[in-house]
C-alpha cells in the first residue's frame, strides 16, 4: 500500500473523539468553505437581514416579509451562519451571537471586512500568479496595466476608493496626535512627510502647531487630491516617485515622517528610500517611522490580520511588499547608515514609532 494510500485510511478510519485529527479535518473543511461564508455575512449585512434581527428576533417567514428576500433566501443562508456560529435559532425564531454583532458594531471589523470586501476580494484569486511575477496580478480584475495600486486609485471606482481609503485611515490616523507630540519635542524647523496620501498627517500638523511648516511627498498623480483638502501657505507639496532615479530627492531639515509607508516597499527599495534621504538630509535631522508591526502586537487577533495584510500587498498592491517585523526593518534601518536611538509604542492599535539618526 502506498503512503498516501495509507494515510487515507487513516482518516476513514478515525472516529469521534479518538483524535484531533477529527478537529483539523474540521478545520479544514471551515477553510475550504471560507469563502462561501465570508459572502454570506456579505449578504446578511447588504440585504438588511443580520441587523433586523439583531433588533427583533423572526422566524423565516418573518424575516422574507421585512427584509424583500424569498424564504428560500433566508433559510438558506441561515443553514450555513448558523454553523458558522453568526446566528442562533430558539423556538424558530433566528438572532444574531457575538460574532455577528462584531460585523454590525465593531468599527475595527466593518473597516476590514468592507476592505477585503471590496478592494481584495476579487483579486485574491490571483495570488499564486503574483507570487509567481512579483506583480499585483490582481489588481488587473479592476484596472489596467499600472505597476502598483497607488497611482491607480483615483481611477478605482468609487466603491473600492472608499473602502481602500477607509482602511488604510483607520488605524495610524488615531496615532497622529501622540506622534505628533514626540515629533515636536525637538522642536523641528520644517516636518517633511513621505507617502502623505490625502494629507491628513498635514492638516493634524498644521492644527497642532500654529507656527510650523511641512511638505508633503507623494506621486504626482496623488498630490492633487490632497492639494485640494489642505489650503494652507504653510504646507507645500512635492512630487516624487521614491524608488524611481529619475525623481531628486529634496533637502531634508528638521523631522522626516514616514506612516506606514515604508511597508509599502520591498526591502531593497526601503533600503534605497531611506539611504537616500540619509544622503539628503541635514546631520541633525530626525526621520520617524511608524508602523504596526506584525511582532510588536499585544493581542493575536492583531498579528492575524496583519499577515494577511501581506497579501494585499502581494496580489494587489505591488506584488513585492509585506507587513514587516520590528527586528526586520531595524537590520534594513541600520544597512541604509542610520540607527534607532528611540521606539514609542502609540496609538490603540499597537503601533511603533521608531525614531532615527544618521549613525
Amino acid at each position: 500500500m502506498s503512503k498516501e494510500n495509507a494515510t487515507k485510511l487513516r482518516y476513514r478510519r478515525e472516529r469521534k473523539g479518538e483524535s484531533s485529527r477529527i478537529e483539523a479535518l474540521t478545520k479544514a473543511q471551515e477553510i475550504a468553505f471560507a469563502p462561501f461564508t465570508f459572502q454570506v455575512v456579505g449578504t446578511l449585512l447588504d440585504t438588511g437581514i443580520l441587523k433586523f434581527i439583531d433588533e427583533t428576533p423572526s422566524t423565516v417567514e418573518e424575516i422574507s416579509k421585512h427584509c424583500g428576500v424569498t424564504e428560500y433566501c433566508a433559510a438558506t443562508l441561515f443553514d450555513a451562519a448558523e454553523h458558522a456560529g453568526l446566528v442562533r435559532c430558539d423556538d424558530d425564531k433566528y438572532t444574531t451571537t457575538k460574532l455577528s454583532q462584531s460585523f454590525l458594531y465593531d468599527e475595527m471589523t466593518r473597516v476590514n471586512f468592507n476592505f477585503m470586501k471590496d478592494v481584495c476580494y476579487l483579486g485574491a484569486s490571483e495570488l499564486s500568479d503574483s507570487f509567481k511575477t512579483s506583480e499585483p496580478s490582481g489588481l488587473h480584475k479592476f484596472i489596467g496595466d499600472y505597476p502598483t495600486i497607488y497611482p491607480a486609485l483615483a481611477r478605482l471606482p468609487e466603491k473600492i476608493q472608499k473602502s481602500w481609503y477607509e482602511f488604510d485611515h483607520f488605524y495610524s490616523d488615531g496615532c497622529f496626535e501622540e506622534a505628533l507630540g514626540i515629533i515636536f519635542k525637538d522642536k523641528p524647523e520644517e516636518i517633511f512627510d513621505i507617502g502623505g496620501n490625502t494629507g491628513k498627517f498635514e492638516k493634524a500638523c498644521l492644527a497642532y502647531n500654529e507656527e510650523c511648516k511641512i511638505t508633503m511627498l507623494d506621486l504626482p498623480e496623488n498630490l492633487e487630491r490632497a492639494q485640494q483638502n489642505i489650503n494652507s501657505s504653510r504646507c507645500k507639496f512635492y512630487g516624487i516617485n521614491v524608488v524611481d532615479k529619475k525623481y531628486a530627492y529634496p533637502h531634508f531639515k528638521g523631522a522626516v515622517f514616514m506612516s506606514q509607508f515604508l511597508d509599502c516597499f520591498s526591502k531593497e527599495q526601503i533600503e534605497y528610500i531611506l539611504t537616500n534621504i540619509r544622503l539628503n538630509m541635514e546631520d541633525n535631522t530626525k526621520i520617524y517611522i511608524l508602523e504596526p508591526f506584525t511582532d510588536n502586537q499585544l493581542f493575536e487577533g492583531a498579528a492575524y490580520s496583519l499577515v494577511h495584510i501581506s497579501l494585499y500587498f502581494t496580489c494587489m498592491a505591488n506584488g513585492k511588499s509585506k507587513m514587516y517585523k520590528k527586528s526586520d526593518m531595524e537590520k534594513i534601518i541600520t544597512k541604509s547608515g542610520l540607527k534607532v536611538v528611540c521606539e514609542y509604542r502609540i496609538g490603540s492599535h499597537d503601533y511603533t514609532l521608531l525614531e532615527c539618526e544618521k549613525a
